[in-house]
């Protein structure tokens, strides 16, 4: 996706250790839960009030139960709008903390963090640390207490933390600030959908600010190279497993170095999910016949997913490397042309992937096929939170602190289009970036001083842009994204801080390692309904009896 989006990496739920535990000394301490019932959710979200200053080229498109595409643009408008008007900050001086996948920059002397602060009239002293160990750096300062004024806390991170403890006691409280129509103080604030703020209440109350937010998160899609579809003859038309399984046939060529899949499963079932309709892994509950909560791992569906897929590599349909379980080339396969047909993020899908495709081969044109079922008929795709990161203001600030860091924020999240924009992602015009074609490209000096930092702190939902001068896959996404949206469908405890019991914690890995041997023929069948049996002995089924006590006492989301 050409997007300023998460890059596939934060459509997860956020669920986290809590709930009543022992503590280290061994004695009974009560939790808080960090789960909202409808009602009291209904009491915290912010009002929601679409911002209109910029037109996209692509507008947004509504799709089903709270689904809508992103809006696409092919260039920058020739004059981006203000979206923000009179003093932004008072000159206050503030400490931050952001991940960051990537080289960090220089701090002092960099014209971009200065051109930003500038802009915002405070000084916001970035501190991004390595988005790899983020999340072992939490805890020590959640422990020693020395957080700084605004961080980001990616929500796959807060299982460590107590969240639903920790977040009353560390952060502040923004319901009063931004609850209901006090929001609309804050434009840029209020464009943000309501499903994006959702997961940001903990406990009853607003804390978190939704970062990279869309209502068209899914995890990833099935991708093929249309180029090579069209040199063999062969159909994108996939509506069920079996039209993809003749596709193996028709695509493999073994003696001549093709073969027509990668991994088509994923790391824990990520992607092969939504083909044979069993929940992901960031909501996996759903229930029988009778009511019943199933995991995922309970599933027939996970059962049928497992066989095709060892069919799949028996029948030598799957490159080597794949069966091999070796991902770190699979981009370099399919750029390559040795497969036809990959799983991946949403994120594998932009103006970058197009570049590095057509420098293996200047026909490469990667596709992804419309939602389908393994059994035909109607196609189903789970939606993800809208939002996988919130940033959270330190509760030691000051009333008059907060009001100026949420002018800040306002101006921060600034949409698409608006001047305000091109401040925050790249810095000052001349010397940060140049305009090139109608789109912003950054200069040698931009490269090394501008990374995505005041972002993680706040900014707008998410849009579909040009990189790489690739208009035509800013097109192409935002269709495809216009027909999944149609198919989404809200999962169970969807958008529920449930504060998950941390002696669990550890009962899904040998799960995803039998996944791995089964999806690859290594062991039969039967070593995955002998997981799954241990799976229900070693807490499973205590699991479920936790989530049944949510689901009584708060509900499910839906």
């Amino acid at each position: 996706m050409a997007s300023l989006s998460r890059r596939g990496l934060l459509a997860s739920v956020a669920i986290i250790a809590a709930t009543p535990l022992l503590d280290a000394c061994g004695s009974p301490k009560a939790k808080n839960e960090g789960t909202t019932s409808e009602s009291e959710l209904s009491k915290a979200l912010p009002s929601y009030v679409p911002n209109n200053a910029v037109k996209a080229d692509i507008p947004s498109v509504a799709g089903a139960n709270g689904a809508a595409t992103d809006p696409a643009f092919l260039r920058y408008p020739a004059s981006p709008p203000k979206s923000v008007t009179g003093a932004i900050g008072s000159g206050g001086s503030y400490t931050t903390m952001t991940p960051l996948w990537g080289s960090i920059p220089p701090s002092s002397g960099n014209v971009y963090y200065d051109t930003v602060n500038k802009a915002i009239g405070a000084t916001l002293k970035m501190q991004p640390a390595d988005g790899v160990t983020y999340g072992d750096t939490l805890p020590a300062l959640f422990a020693s207490d020395k957080l700084p004024d605004w961080i980001n806390i990616p929500s796959w991170n807060t299982q460590k933390l107590n969240f639903g403890d920790a977040v009353a006691a560390k952060f502040a409280d923004l319901t009063p600030y931004l609850a209901g129509d006090k929001i609309k103080q804050y434009p840029n604030l209020a464009a943000l959908s309501p499903n994006a703020w959702i997961a940001g209440v903990w406990n009853g109350k607003l804390y978190g600010f939704p970062i990279y937010s869309s209502n068209a998160v899914v995890a990833g899609a099935y991708y093929y190279r249309k180029d090579l579809f069209d040199k063999a003859g062969a159909s994108a038309d996939v509506k069920s497993i079996a039209d993809l399984e003749a596709l193996g046939k028709t695509l493999t060529n073994a003696s001549a170095g093709v073969w027509a899949f990668d991994d088509l499963f994923g790391n824990d079932a990520a992607y092969i999910d939504q083909i044979f309709e069993f929940p992901s892994g960031g909501y996996p509950w759903t229930t029988d016949p009778a009511g019943k909560l199933l995991h995922r791992y309970e599933t027939d569906n996970i059962v049928e997913a497992l066989n095709w897929h060892a069919k799949m590599v028996k029948a030598g349909y799957m490159h080597p490397d794949a069966v091999a379980n070796n991902s770190q080339n699979g981009k370099q396969r399919f750029w390559s042309g040795k497969v036809a047909i990959c799983a991946d993020g949403t994120g594998a899908w932009n103006g970058d992937d197009h570049k590095s495709g057509t420098a293996a081969n200047p026909d490469y044109n990667r596709q992804a096929f419309k939602l389908f079922s393994a059994k035909g008929g109607d196609a189903k795709v789970e939606l993800g939170n809208g939002a996988g990161m919130y940033s959270y203001f330190n509760k030691k600030l000051s009333d008059a602190q907060i009001k100026e860091l949420l002018q800040i924020a306002n101006y921060l999240a600034a949409p698409y289009g608006s001047a305000e924009w091109l401040t925050v992602n790249f810095g000052a015009p001349g010397t940060d970036y140049n305009l090139t074609d109608g789109n912003p490209l950054l200069t040698e000096q931009g490269n090394k001083e501008v990374a995505t930092t005041f972002q993680f702190l706040s900014c707008p939902a998410s849009a579909v842009v040009v990189q790489s001068g690739a208009a035509q896959v800013v097109k192409d996404y935002a269709a495809w994204q216009a027909d999944m949206v149609k198919h989404a469908v809200k999962p169970l405890f969807y958008g529920m801080n449930v504060s998950e019991p941390a002696q669990y914690s550890s009962l899904g890995q040998p799960m995803i390692d039998t996944i791995t041997d089964v999806k690859l023929g290594r062991k039969p069948i039967s070593a995955w309904t002998d997981a799954v049996n241990n799976w229900r002995k070693q807490g499973g089924d205590e699991l479920r009896k936790f989530y049944d006590g949510i689901r009584e006492k708060y509900g499910t989301g839906k």
